[in-house]
């Protein structure tokens, strides 16, 4: 169930409703807009009659919803959902966020040079991996702790922020000091019991579509992290499993207006995975931000040819450079901006 308050509802007013929900049974999530607040009510209450909520004072208006995503919909924050990180780059709003960087840690030398190849395109965020999950067990499997050492000494050279991939619970906590969000991969979607420790945290999370994932699946696996108090989160289309095989994978991107329309939290694309192949991602990228994408997450290395995983589908980093120029171009025409 939600509950819309009136714009001049008093305090007292939002905790009378508040105990009310709490009596018939329901865990209320609290978010309160630019003029007014919003109380969702989650849980299977054997009975409750939603007009009587409708009288309570202060109320607005109240009704059920049918959907199993009760936070993740667009009803809960009807104006959308901002986050808002360290250095105030705000995701979300009129500009388009740009993450970038190397599939994985290599050594310091290449993640520096990233880093400032990063830094230099325009892009806000250093993305790279610390912990790889590989298809091969015989394959790179990423730095570990060192890996995140690096990343968070060449991002605070370089005025950066970290994202890197969370793979399990254990390593969480080992991740805290050393980044500015998690990301969680296709592989890890459905993994609830990492969602439901991310949702306990009070970090951004950016969770990325699986590969044979529906929309509503994506949305009820945010509702997992949402559930547990965390709502700096962000979804990412990634490009699904098809019959195609030309490409990695076939990236869809009418999902970003669909989600959009779905939920209030911002929504990125990543072309890179989307596609497989660098030459197609610039055009990925540019139609991700015509379609209404918050943010893009992109694989850049500055020797794609030698990188040490995904190199097919990093842009070198004069390809970054030129990409981001065009998006600024691209981004007033549809209301955005770059930076």
């Amino acid at each position: 169930m939600i509950v819309a308050m009136q714009d001049q509802a008093t305090e007292e007013n939002v905790q009378q409703v508040i105990e009310r929900m709490v009596e018939l049974g329901f865990n209320v999530h609290r978010t309160t807009g630019t003029t007014q607040t919003i109380l969702a009510g989650v849980g299977s209450p054997d009975h409750f009659d939603v007009a009587e909520f409708q009288v309570l004072s202060g109320v607005h208006e109240a009704y059920r919803i049918s959907s199993q995503y009760k936070l993740a919909g667009r009803s809960f924050r009807p104006e959308g959902t901002t986050v808002t990180f360290k250095n105030g780059v705000v995701v979300g709003g009129n500009q388009v966020t740009i993450m970038a960087g190397p599939c994985s840690v290599e050594s310091r030398e290449q993640i520096l040079l990233s880093a400032k190849q990063v830094a230099a395109a325009g892009c806000q965020f250093l993305r790279g991996g610390a912990f790889k999950p590989r298809s091969s067990p015989y394959s790179f499997q990423g730095m570990g702790l060192e890996g995140l050492k690096l990343l968070r000494e060449v991002a605070d050279e370089t005025g950066l922020l970290v994202i890197t991939e969370v793979m399990e619970i254990s390593q969480i906590e080992l991740m805290l000091p050393y980044i500015d969000c998690f990301q969680v991969g296709a592989r890890n979607m459905q993994n609830f019991n990492l969602l439901r420790e991310l949702g306990h945290v009070r970090m951004p999370v950016l969770m990325k579509r699986g590969i044979a994932a529906t929309i509503e699946e994506v949305l009820l696996s945010a509702e997992y992290i949402l559930s547990g108090g965390n709502y700096d989160l962000m979804v990412c289309e990634r490009g699904i499993r098809t019959f195609e095989t030309y490409t990695r994978n076939t990236y869809d991107v009418s999902a970003i207006p669909v989600l959009k329309k779905l939920t209030h939290l911002p929504v990125f694309g990543d072309p890179s995975h989307g596609v497989g192949k660098r030459e197609f991602v610039p055009a990925m990228a540019l139609a991700s931000v015509a379609a209404g994408a918050d943010g893009l997450l992109m694989e850049m290395h500055p020797n794609p040819d030698k990188a040490m995983s995904d190199g097919a589908q990093s842009l070198f980093p004069e390809q970054l450079e030129k990409l981001v120029a065009q998006l600024r171009q691209l981004a007033p025409i549809v209301g955005r901006t770059v930076a």
